[in-house]
């Protein structure tokens, strides 16, 4: 090799990248504006929905999610529109019944009275000297009927003399403590008697469960008129006998003796009203069926039936 051939060196440069600016934080909080505006933007256009249709959508996003997927099952005697008929798995703070009745305003106001006595009780239990120590005696859940209150019993703290409806002195403060607060709404109530599955020695012959449960009842509106609750607040009294138990595996158990208070809706009022004045006109057709004697017609030469014993 010559040495004294040049030698040729090519220099290539190399590209230069720019330093990183930190310009990731602009698309999160563009993101963010987005969202932001996105959220007032609903809540701008659920202020422009009236209350039924709001109703409506709160009883949608309670279905369950498969039924939500596949479409449900329409519920005939509903007068809502979406599908999915059966009860939802997820909690219904405004119960209402679906028996083919209206939903009407009243109804709806109702239903967020109820919801609102269960949040007062709730607080007052938790507040109350002498409710907060029988706090886990006491539950609160909406039914169809309206808000129940049940006062179930305790293995070491019975509500009740054994076997009588003779009531505690711990029981009797308990109700007359309820009894003021139920005044507050214009509602009635039911009251109902519950015992355990252990029968009597006399078995159903004699005394027995279903007139214990009755007496309870009795005893219990007894106790909250006692406290200050307008007499004809009580629509109903209930003696159950054991035929509800809170736990089915157990009837023996403690817990299935209990009292069960039901302040009730308008369509649950409605109902009873009607069955009651459904009987009474029955009654009065039978009388019309089966005149007395006395307004028999004398037919001559007939002789006049005499009158039964």
């Amino acid at each position: 090799m010559n040495n004294s051939e040049p030698r040729i060196v090519i220099r290539r440069k190399r590209p230069r990248h720019e330093a990183s600016h930190g310009g990731s934080w602009k698309i999160a909080y563009a993101d963010f504006m987005t969202a932001m505006m996105a959220f007032f933007l609903v809540m701008w256009l659920v202020s422009l929905v009236p209350q039924k249709d709001l109703q409506e959508m709160a009883e949608y996003f309670r279905m369950p999610l498969m039924e939500a997927i596949t479409g449900g099952q329409k519920n005939d005697a509903g007068s809502t529109v979406i599908p999915g008929g059966s009860p939802s798995v997820i909690p219904n703070p405004h119960l209402i019944p679906s028996r083919g009745d209206v939903h009407t305003e009243g109804d709806l106001r109702d239903a967020q009275r109820l919801e609102n006595l269960k949040t007062d009780l709730e607080r007052l239990i938790q507040t109350d000297p002498i409710l907060q120590q029988f706090r886990p005696q006491l539950l609160l859940d909406m039914t169809p009927d309206g808000l129940r209150v049940q006062i179930i019993d305790k293995h070491n703290r019975p509500m009740f003399t054994t076997g009588s409806a003779q009531v505690q002195s711990y029981m009797r403060d308990i109700l007359r403590q309820l009894g003021p607060v139920f005044n507050e709404l214009p509602n009635s109530i039911s009251v109902a008697g519950h015992t355990d599955d252990i029968q009597y020695a006399s078995g159903e012959r004699e005394y027995s469960n279903w007139e214990l449960s009755a007496d309870r009842a009795n005893a219990a509106r007894k106790e909250l008129v006692a406290g200050g609750m307008d007499e004809p607040k009580v629509k109903r009294i209930l003696g159950l006998s054991s035929t509800v138990s809170l736990i089915k595996d157990n009837p023996t158990a403690a817990v299935n003796r209990r009292i069960s208070i039901v302040v009730l809706n308008r369509q649950a009022e409605r109902r009873i009203d009607e069955q009651n004045v459904s009987g009474a006109t029955a009654f009065d057709l039978r009388d019309m069926m089966e005149p007395s004697p006395a307004s028999q017609l004398a037919v001559p030469g007939l002789p006049v039936m005499p009158d039964s014993p």
